[in-house]
C-alpha cells in the first residue's frame, strides 16, 4: 500500500464476561497490563505508527472509558455509542460514516503484543501497511504462531497457504491463532445485513472470494480472555522487568 491508514477501529463495547471479576467495575479494554490500560498501549502504538484517527465503540460501562480517553490528546478520538450491542461486524458497520472511504486498522480492544527488540514500536501496523496491497486483499489479519505462546493457550484459528492467503480452520488445527489486529477495507461491508453481526462473517466472505491474507507476528502476543490469563501476563512481564 502507499501509505500508512491514518485511520483505526477499536473494539471496545463488549462486557469482557470471561475476565469477570476485573470487567465488573471496568470494560475490558480498561484492565490492566504492565501498569497500564491495555488500551493505551494500543493507542500509543497506533500513534506511533502516525495514525491519526480513532473511532471506539462503547457499551459496557462505556462512560468509564469514554471518561479515561477524553484525557488523550492524540490521536483524535470519536466514540460510536451503541445502547444495544452490535457485536464486531454490526459495531464496525455502524461507525463507517463516522470514517473515511479508505482502508483501516481493525483492533481488538483486548489486545496486548509487543514488537520483536529490533524493531520499532509501531512495527506491527507499518508491516500490515507494507504488506497490504487493495488490489487482491479486503483484509489482512496478523497471525501468531501457535507455537510460540507460552504464557496463555493459543488456539490454531488458521493456516497460511504458500501465497499468503489465510484459510480459517473450523476444527483448530491451524498454525496460526488470529491475534485481533488487522487492515479492513471498507468495500467488505458491502451487503452485510443491519444490526448485530459477527465481523468473522465478512474474513469467512473475504476467504471465498479469495481476499482473505495473513501476516505472522514477529513478536509477543498473549490472549488475555480471563483472569488467570491477565495474572499470568502480568507476572511474567514483572518478572522479565525484574530480571528475573
Amino acid at each position: 500500500m502507499d501509505r500508512i491508514p491514518s485511520q483505526a477501529f477499536i473494539l471496545a463495547a463488549g462486557k469482557g464476561t470471561r475476565l469477570k471479576p476485573h470487567t465488573d467495575r471496568l470494560p475490558k479494554p480498561m484492565v490492566s497490563v504492565a501498569g497500564k490500560p491495555i488500551i493505551d498501549h494500543i493507542l500509543d502504538k497506533l500513534v506511533g505508527a502516525g495514525v491519526e484517527n480513532c473511532v471506539i465503540n462503547l457499551h459496557h460501562l462505556g462512560s468509564i472509558l469514554e471518561s479515561h480517553l477524553q484525557r488523550r490528546e492524540k490521536p483524535r478520538i470519536l466514540f460510536s455509542r451503541e445502547n444495544d450491542l452490535l457485536e464486531t461486524g454490526g459495531g464496525v458497520k455502524n461507525a463507517l460514516p463516522l470514517m473515511e472511504e479508505a482502508p483501516f486498522y481493525l483492533i481488538n480492544g483486548d489486545a496486548f503484543w509487543t514488537e520483536d527488540s529490533g524493531k520499532s514500536p509501531s512495527g506491527v501496523f507499518h508491516r500490515l501497511a507494507q504488506r497490504f496491497n487493495p488490489e487482491i486483499m479486503d483484509i489482512l489479519l496478523l497471525l501468531q504462531p501457535v507455537a510460540q505462546m507460552t504464557l496463555t493457550a493459543g488456539v490454531g484459528d488458521y493456516t497460511i497457504l504458500e501465497d499468503g492467503q489465510a484459510r480459517r480452520s473450523p476444527e483448530k488445527s491451524g498454525e496460526h491463532m488470529f491475534a485481533g489486529i488487522r487492515i479492513v477495507h471498507p468495500r467488505v461491508f458491502a451487503g452485510a445485513p443491519d444490526g448485530p453481526f459477527s465481523f468473522l462473517q465478512l474474513m469467512d466472505k473475504a476467504e471465498k472470494e479469495h481476499r482473505l491474507y495473513g501476516l505472522i507476528h514477529t513478536g509477543a502476543w498473549h490472549h488475555i480472555s480471563t483472569a488467570k490469563d491477565l495474572s499470568e501476563v502480568n507476572r511474567a512481564i514483572a518478572d522479565q522487568e525484574n530480571g528475573s
